[in-house]
């Protein structure tokens, strides 16, 4: 079973129906360089199906974020390790109209809790393109620190940022709240 998370201003949910339609154009567009994309509608459906299917496969997975006050998706967040990659990772990425809200960090933040308290994560990282300066500062605010760079299938060379320790983590959130 997937659970739902909360924090203040989102909701953190499994994939339902409708979601491939409400990434579809991000994932079409120019604005997802940094995730892989553009693509097609036809690869973003097998990335969404992918996302879900990795709760079966590992027990855990992506949400959807959904912004509590106005019921919209803003971006997609949480625990993930696909194959190819060198460990599990906490990933992100947020619909451009939703940027510079905090939405990212608010929902990184509560799934690296989770991934922590509920999956018993000793450690996380999360691995981001070269050049995805957004995402550089948003690691920086959950206080990762870059570890160095790995070879990721199918994306080449990623940068790979160490999240803090479980008790390290839980103070710094706190102080980010």
């Amino acid at each position: 079973m997937i659970p739902t998370l909360e924090t203040p201003r989102l909701t953190l949910r499994a994939f339902q129906p409708g979601d491939v339609e409400a990434f579809a154009g991000f994932y079409a567009s120019e604005a997802s360089r940094f995730v892989g994309g553009p693509e097609d509608l036809v690869s973003t459906w097998k990335r969404i199906a992918a996302y879900a299917g990795c709760w079966s496969l590992r027990g855990y997975g992506k949400f959807v974020v959904v912004d509590k006050a106005t019921g919209r998706a803003v971006g997609i967040v949480g625990p993930t390790y696909p194959e190819g990659w060198p460990e599990p990772e906490i990933g992100w990425t947020v619909l451009p109209e939703f940027e510079g809200r905090g939405y990212a960090a608010e929902a990184a933040a509560r799934t690296l809790t989770f991934a922590y308290d509920q999956l018993g994560w000793t450690t996380a990282m999360s691995a981001i393109f070269p050049g995805n300066e957004r995402s550089v500062r948003l690691a920086g605010r959950l206080g990762a620190r870059f570890e160095g760079a790995s070879e990721v299938k199918p994306y080449g060379a990623l940068e790979i940022w160490r999240h803090l320790p479980p008790p390290e983590f839980r103070a710094h959130f706190a102080r980010m709240q």
